[in-house]
């Protein structure tokens, strides 16, 4: 079996560009180059013996095609590989041009997730409006993900797992189906919709020997990433599952039986992800995590560069964390929502309790580790945890790996065990991960 993880926005082959009014953009063929790379650099043996293939990649964002003209095929080394032909940028999960006035004109929807910008059935919206002739261009859409699944099997429409087809919105997971009713009423492009099928199942063969894995090979309905990384490592309902990597989340395992409302509260910070064999996972999803301290740190090489020193983002990093481990938590406060919350798209972020005596690089980077952690906590508080029975955490993902002080807040904000290591952090946080599990 061949597993492909993406987390594509972390990746120096594919930066993502800011577009007109806040969106956010990838270039799909430079991150099909990198998956090309990434499997030549295999060993060809294990690859010829691979006949199972499992995607994950970025939830939330789109990417449309023409079914017909996706791709093309071409000898590359040692077998065939596509490269990305009539396709769209990849609009990402971060993507912030449709604004809270703009969703509010939006139909509702009939589901149990809030829409936010970022969404996939939200950005078509804002094209639809916006921009109407570029969706002309294209019959099909989906995940990154779902994209690399369609040209994998040329699928003449694409597929989607449940778990994708609810972080777009419009889906309703009890019946396992868009809202088309009310989509068509507004004028939605409805025709761009995937199929939706269940985590899990088989959504094709490849249709090509692909880089010397067999023509054939079963490939598996694209996953979301979310799920995937709890999946890694959570094994006990008693666990929640805390990860640091971009953004940051926090997630239980609910009840097996268990259907969430059917109409979200727009006011509540907790949502509810579809999971594994109709399960859900409650999970608190900050917008605010390992992309506010990037910012943070670019922030202090400006600063630098503005005062006539050239310092390289990559040397801060271990410096602020080594000036914080000298530094004990004090009154000085960072709330760090720099790029708001779902459920308060205009929240700022803020500084308070400054005193003149705890304004070192050390203090502000304790203070900003210590504000990350518990905002997330105040979005699925420690008592909500209790009740619902958790007796460990689980630390995962980039942000939380490279960064002691942001453990040692974790361990100090929650009264429960964190373990952490090779066995949770997987699946987290990596530009491009492949993995090769040759046990079948």
């Amino acid at each position: 079996a061949l597993f492909l993880a993406a987390e594509l926005n972390h990746s120096p082959a594919h930066h993502s560009r800011k577009s007109s009014r806040a969106g956010m953009e990838q270039d799909v063929q430079k991150i099909i180059k990198a998956l090309n790379e990434c499997l030549a650099a295999l060993p060809q043996q294990q690859l010829q013996r691979v006949t199972h293939i499992g995607v994950t990649g970025q939830m939330h964002g789109v990417v449309f095609w023409k079914s017909d003209k996706g791709c093309k095929w071409s000898e590359s080394g040692p077998g065939p590989a596509f490269e990305a032909e009539q396709v769209s940028p990849l609009i990402t999960w971060r993507d912030g041009r449709c604004s809270p006035s703009f969703l509010a004109s939006l139909p509702l929807p009939q589901s149990h997730v809030s829409l936010a910008t970022g969404f996939g059935c939200a950005t078509v919206y804002w094209y639809l409006k916006n921009s109407p002739d570029f969706l002309k261009a294209y019959d099909a859409a989906g995940t990154i993900q779902d994209y690399v699944v369609a040209m994998l099997c040329d699928l003449k429409k694409p597929l989607m797992s449940v778990q994708n087809a609810a972080s777009w919105g419009y889906f309703n997971c009890r019946n396992k189906s868009w809202n088309t009713d009310i989509l068509k009423k507004s004028g939605f492009p409805v025709h761009l919709l995937p199929e939706v099928g269940d985590p899990g199942s088989i959504a094709g063969r490849t249709t090509c020997a692909w880089h010397g894995i067999p023509k054939g090979a079963k490939v598996g309905i694209a996953l979301g990433d979310f799920q995937c990384s709890v999946y890694s490592c959570l094994t006990e309902r008693t666990d929640a599952v805390l990860n640091f990597s971009t953004s940051a989340q926090l997630t239980i395992s609910m009840p097996s039986g268990f259907q969430p409302p059917e109409a979200p509260d727009p006011s509540s910070a907790l949502t509810y992800f579809p999971y594994f064999n109709g399960d859900y996972l409650a999970v608190a999803a900050s917008l605010n995590g390992g992309n506010v301290l990037a910012t943070f740190v670019g922030m202090v090489a400006q600063w630098a560069q503005e005062l006539g020193f050239q310092v390289e983002e990559s040397a801060i990093y271990p410096r602020i964390i080594q000036a914080a481990l000298a530094q004990n938590p004090s009154k000085l406060s960072v709330h760090p929502t720099l790029f708001g919350e779902r459920h308060l798209p205009e929240l700022l972020a803020s500084v308070s309790g400054i005193g003149a005596s705890e304004l070192s690089l050390g203090h502000v980077t304790r203070a900003l580790c210590c504000g990350l952690v518990e905002n997330l906590c105040s979005m699925l508080p420690v008592q909500q945890l209790e009740e619902m029975g958790v007796r460990r955490i689980l630390g995962s993902g980039s942000a939380l790996a490279r960064n002691e002080v942001l453990r040692q807040e974790v361990e100090r904000i929650f009264p429960f065990p964190v373990v952490y290591g090779k066995d949770v952090d997987a699946a987290v946080g990596a530009a491009m991960v492949i993995t090769l599990n040759l046990s079948e």
